[in-house]
């Protein structure tokens, strides 16, 4: 090996034991928590902190589409109060009836709505408790993640001299693939930068990176890409980090046509595409209702053995004997039919959807995939993305790193720059990566600071949007309300330690309600988000707006920031929030993040906040800068009454 080699080894090497630290004290940290805030709590105290739901008033019981037991209930104590349960979390359904057997089920949030919690049981039965009173929910802690990535970290930190080596040293820079001629194969669906990304996707390169500002029409590019990768290959494996975004992959694709199969927790997956789950095509499968039959007849053979008393007789005994025998052998037959059918409905898909964690799912575990794409990959934790990765002879990550980074809670991890993505490290050291640079959302002038600060200048607005304004006389497409002077002092949640400021949703309403009545003398509709960095400002919010007669009918979408990645609005308003004598602006110096939030606007968009807090910043002193520039600078006074 020669001295070049050995050092790259080295490197590779402590890169990846650094990321291996980083995800083990996320894990740790996450754990932690867990066991210390919520295991430990006395129940009240879980209820009161919104871990746990307690009685339950049991609603619904039935069967999904695969034959899974579920239950829809509703909470009724602590009525209105704030939770910690969302769709998607592991839960531990439990009961404090006296003599129960096994007195605890787990299962997964399917939809969380106000009071009401529909939870899919990992078991094809309903617990014998359940219709007995006392039951209650618990949060659980999501184990299976963090398992799965370390297998998939330690797979790739241990590859030799195969594919799955030469893919990690070309995607974290210690190799330079060789150039491949790209044939151009024109697609009139898509723009130039575009067809540029999909002839690299269909080239003989073993990686492939596409950066995807806002609006740039990264979701068309990949279904046209997969379109056409899926002429001479099957089985294309399509991953995002989260179900919301696979789920909006998997509509797509199966819109234009493709043969597409969602991979999952049905659970975690949307109502509107259970259709395209396994477990949906293995139920409307021609052979279904034998695989039932034999199902069924194998449990009636158990509850028939199980009949027999103990103190039976030798022909009882021997009779016991085969119906258990039978109902094993039935078992295995229901077993080899259905894993049959299982590789029939997975060979014969264009394209597998799954999330990053998703694509370690057992039915896939014998699969080698001729590609693998990743999308929103600036989110997604380096040790997620191996695991697709680990399992394809091809690679390509789609996203953009000056959007939101993934979610790390441990500053220890931090510490490891675990927060640190494949998509960098790509991006750093491949320089065959397509920038998508026609963005198809937002008026020029909302796109223009975020160009000039993240993108280099390097984006255009399509000819479609450039010019696009709400048809009222004060159309200015971006606006500052400011503040300053007005003594709209921020405020702090003190259980929740989130910020508030009370003053500063009074001048959006005020500004809402003058743009909603300018539209409607104007004949012109817009759909209004209102975002915010804060939770507790977004929580205040949606409050007023339950109770505001002049605007809840108006269907006012209220979020985090977090919360609104990928979603965009006609009109869209900023609330920073921060507001106060030191000039502290928290976490608005997550610069990525104020940029997710400043490209979710079509044709207008409106920041209110305090200059004199947030002139301090480099960032936001060059972004006042720029709104004198273009004169889109309004006082608060202007809207106070």
């Amino acid at each position: 090996m020669s001295g070049n080699n050995i050092n790259n080894r080295k490197a590779i090497t402590a890169l990846l034991e650094q990321s291996k630290a980083g995800l083990e004290a996320e894990r740790e940290h996450e754990r932690k928590h867990f066991q210390e805030w919520v295991l430990r709590m006395p129940l009240a105290e879980r209820k009161k902190a919104g871990y746990s739901w307690y009685p339950l008033d049991i609603q619904r019981k039935g069967y999904t589409i695969g034959g899974r037991a579920f239950v829809i209930f509703t909470r009724i104590n602590n009525i209105g109060e704030p939770h910690k349960f969302r769709s998607g979390n592991t839960v531990r359904l439990f009961t404090q009836y006296a003599s129960a057997n096994k007195a605890e089920m787990n299962g997964v949030i399917h939809f969380v709505e106000k009071n009401k919690m529909k939870v899919i049981l990992s078991s094809k039965d309903h617990p014998d408790w359940i219709d007995k009173g006392m039951c209650g929910v618990d949060l659980g802690f999501e184990e299976r993640s963090y398992v799965e990535m370390a297998k998939a970290h330690n797979k790739v930190a241990q590859a030799e001299k195969d594919r799955i080596a030469e893919l990690r040293d070309i995607l974290l820079g210690f190799k330079t693939e060789e150039k491949h001629p790209i044939a151009s194969i024109p697609n009139i669906k898509l723009n130039p930068s575009q067809n540029q990304a999909l002839n690299h996707l269909n080239s003989n390169h073993l990686v492939s990176i596409i950066h995807g500002p806002p609006g740039t029409g990264k979701t068309t590019t990949i279904v046209e890409a997969v379109r056409e990768l899926s002429k001479r290959m099957n089985n294309i494996l399509l991953c995002a980090p989260s179900n919301t975004a696979v789920d909006l992959l998997t509509e797509r694709l199966a819109a234009a046509g493709i043969h597409v199969l969602r991979i999952g927790n049905i659970s975690r997956v949307s109502e509107s595409l259970l259709y395209h789950t396994l477990e949906a095509k293995l139920g409307t499968h021609p052979e279904a209702k034998t695989l039932k039959k034999i199902r069924k007849d194998a449990a009636e053979a158990r509850r028939k053995a199980k009949k027999y008393k103990r103190n039976f007789d030798r022909d009882a005994y021997l009779e016991r004997k085969d119906l258990f025998r039978e109902a094993a052998e039935l078992e295995t037959w229901a077993h080899q039919l259905e894993q049959r059918l299982i590789d029939q409905i997975i060979s014969s898909a264009q394209v597998i959807c799954a999330t990053l964690v998703g694509a370690s799912d057992r039915v896939l575990e014998n699969i080698k995939f001729p590609m693998c794409i990743i999308d929103e990959a600036a989110q997604a934790l380096m040790p997620s993305c191996w695991i697709p990765i680990s399992r394809s002879a091809k690679v390509a990550l789609v996203g953009d790193p000056q959007q939101l980074p993934p979610t790390i809670k441990s500053d220890q991890a931090r510490k490891h720059r675990f927060e640190r993505t494949l998509l960098e490290y790509a991006l750093q050291y491949n320089h065959t990566a397509s920038l998508l640079n026609i963005q198809y959302r937002m008026h020029e002038q909302i796109m223009q600071f975020s160009n000039e600060r993240f993108y280099k200048g390097a984006l255009q607005a399509d000819a479609s949007v450039k010019e696009v304004r709400l048809q009222i006389a004060a159309n200015q497409p971006l606006q500052f309300i400011d503040t300053a002077g007005c003594g709209f002092e921020e405020q702090v949640n003190p259980s929740s330690k989130s910020r508030f400021n009370p003053d500063e949703y009074l001048i959006i309403r005020e500004h809402m309600l003058q743009l909603i009545e300018a539209c409607k003398k104007e004949g012109d509709q817009a759909d209004i988000a209102i975002i915010s960095p804060y939770k507790e400002q977004v929580s205040y919010i949606e409050d007023q707006l339950k109770d505001d007669e002049q605007l809840r009918d108006h269907q006012i979408k209220v979020s985090t920031i977090d919360g609104y990645q990928g979603q965009e609005k006609d009109v869209v308003y900023i609330s920073l929030v921060r507001c106060n004598e030191k000039g502290d602006i928290g976490f608005l110096k997550d610069y990525r993040r104020m940029n997710v939030a400043m490209t979710r606007a079509k044709r207008m968009l409106v920041l209110v906040g305090d200059s004199g807090t947030i002139s301090s910043d480099k960032f936001y002193s060059a972004f006042l800068n720029h709104i004198d520039q273009v004169q889109a600078y309004r006082s608060a006074w202007e809207f106070m009454q």
